[in-house]
């Protein structure tokens, strides 16, 4: 059976960047900027402040992960109260990867891991747009599990280690994705996937997104009637079916593309397009720029950042 929070995880290939082992005593606030980046934190021991821009702040406990795929900027702080912006600073690297917060003399009261996730894709906007702003795991046995491992592995210097840690961590964050609560009101990917109807047209799409699908088809697929199978993936999903399936499509066209190994003809009809001109006009209009030029921006990019 066609899976398709598989097929999105796949494509945009989630991998760790940067990871650090946090401690913390007294008072201490760090301040963290837009990126580009998935941030992540998973609280070993104690628990923390977490305060996106624009929302309430948050604890995060002893077990809790907490992803954020695309917050503007937050702020992480201790559970203690903090007054005024002196206390704001960087952590003080100690060693190994090992940082320390607040007061150097007060006694350790959490400690974190907290890191940073890319996308292998250039595509990540598919993902991300589809997942709330915030993300919070409370206590869940099996990220607690991946959670033991991390910091097992983090604190015995073994061979491979860092090789082992980057896995691990992956892992940690795909399970992050397939736990995410249906968080009442919040449109995207893995509410639809949490609504059996929704999912199976989600599933019908991502089993065969050449075909020509219909409104009426999915709805069938759904087992609803077609105004309110529309009406529903639009309040479930966050877009139309149809702005799915197109989204989907250039996502996968996007990796064709840049894999470089087959041509625009090929690519066109492997997604569904029944001519290299349609699939033009249509990559254009969604993306901005044609097939050609994506392509060109991308390597552009990739030999400017490497």
């Amino acid at each position: 059976m066609t899976d398709p929070l598989t097929d999105v995880i796949s494509l945009l290939q989630p991998q760790p960047a940067a990871m650090k082992l946090v401690c913390g005593g007294g008072a201490w606030r760090v301040r963290r900027e837009v990126t580009d980046r998935v941030f992540y934190g998973l609280a070993l021991d104690g628990d923390f402040r977490f305060q996106a821009d624009g929302q309430a702040e948050v604890i995060i406990e002893a077990g809790d992960f907490l992803l954020v795929p695309s917050a503007a900027g937050f702020m992480v702080s201790s559970k203690i109260d903090v007054t005024g912006d002196a206390l704001s600073a960087l952590p003080v690297d100690l060693t190994g990867g090992e940082y320390r917060l607040g007061d150097p003399d007060a006694p350790i009261d959490v400690r974190m891991m907290i890191g940073y996730c890319l996308f292998g894709s250039p595509d990540a906007s598919l993902l991300v747009s589809l997942l709330p702003q915030i993300v919070i795991i409370r206590k869940s046995d099996r990220l607690a599990a991946l959670a033991g491992l991390v910091d097992d592995e983090y604190r015995n210097r073994r061979s491979a280690r860092n090789v082992i840690l980057d896995r691990l961590l992956e892992v940690l964050c795909i399970e992050a994705f397939r736990a995410l609560p249906d968080e009442g009101g919040f449109a995207g990917l893995m509410r639809g996937l949490a609504d059996d109807q929704i999912a199976e047209a989600i599933r019908l799409i991502h089993g065969d997104p050449t075909h020509s699908w219909t409104i009426d088809e999915l709805s069938r697929g759904a087992a609803l009637s077609r105004s309110a199978f529309f009406a529903k993936f639009n309040r479930v999903v966050g877009m139309a079916p149809m702005e799915y399936l197109q989204n989907w499509r250039m996502s996968l066209a996007k990796d064709k593309l840049c894999a470089g190994n087959s041509s625009i003809s090929e690519i066109a009809y492997s997604v569904g397009y029944g001519s290299p001109s349609a699939f033009s006009v249509a990559f254009t209009r969604v993306v901005g720029r044609p097939p050609t030029e994506y392509v060109r921006h991308v390597r552009a990019t990739d030999n400017l950042i490497h």
